[in-house]
């Protein structure tokens, strides 16, 4: 277990959006043999969170989000060096696409996401943001995958993710594929009116959604 100095450490360096303090973290944990991926979980991560649901009671803005979620990368960078790497590398779960709806510029918090699920042992394919919603179906088939991802932090652009379930519908893929989603507007009533498959609040519970709609595809 990550010791909790760091942990409430890096929750107030993504808070605060102090990048000179992520990196200190970041080399202090390494030269104690703590992973940037053990650090994600309750640390960095935790701190984003915060952010996120301040965001979504009204009590910080845009603009102070986008500057932390900056910062995050410092931290999403190192992880994905060392899943690459082979650190902390598990058994292949399975296939995700994953991306940020079309007419939405932020990828604040699909990016922890991406982090987690490679760092948790999925194959991952980051489409990036704005992405054209007919690309997630033909690259969840190109690669096989089985779960679709789609992440919307607008309440215009979260009406994309049904759309992504009626081109999935049109294909014959609906149900071979399993779609997840998530943003800071997304709910679970809304996940169940749009008839996706499963609802993430954060980077952890994709995590474990995912493993479970995977588990229901077996």
């Amino acid at each position: 277990m990550v010791d909790n100095k760091y942990n409430e450490r890096a929750i107030q360096a993504i808070v605060n959006a102090d990048a000179d303090e992520v990196e200190s973290i970041l080399e202090e944990a390494k030269a104690e043999g703590i992973t940037a991926v053990e650090l994600l979980k309750d640390g960095f991560g935790k701190g984003m969170e915060e952010l996120g649901e301040a965001f979504s009671e009204g009590t910080i803005f845009l603009p102070e989000l986008i500057m932390s979620s900056e910062v995050m990368k410092i931290v999403t960078e190192r992880v994905e060096e060392e899943v690459a790497s082979g650190s902390d590398l598990s058994e292949r779960k399975g296939t995700i696409v994953i991306g940020t709806v079309k007419d939405d510029v932020h990828d604040i918090g699909k990016s922890i996401c991406v982090s987690m699920l490679k760092a948790s042992g999925f194959d991952v394919f980051d489409l990036g943001k704005q992405v054209p919603l007919q690309e997630f179906v033909d690259k969840a088939i190109e690669v096989n995958a089985d779960i679709i991802g789609s992440s919307a932090l607008l309440t215009t652009t979260m009406e994309h993710q049904k759309t992504i379930e009626d081109l999935l519908k049109e294909a014959g893929m609906k149900g071979k594929v399993k779609t997840m989603v998530g943003g800071a507007p997304v709910t679970q009533m809304w996940a169940d009116q749009i008839g996706a498959d499963g609802y993430s609040i954060d980077a952890m519970t994709a995590c474990k959604k995912a493993e479970e709609l995977i588990a229901e595809k077996e």
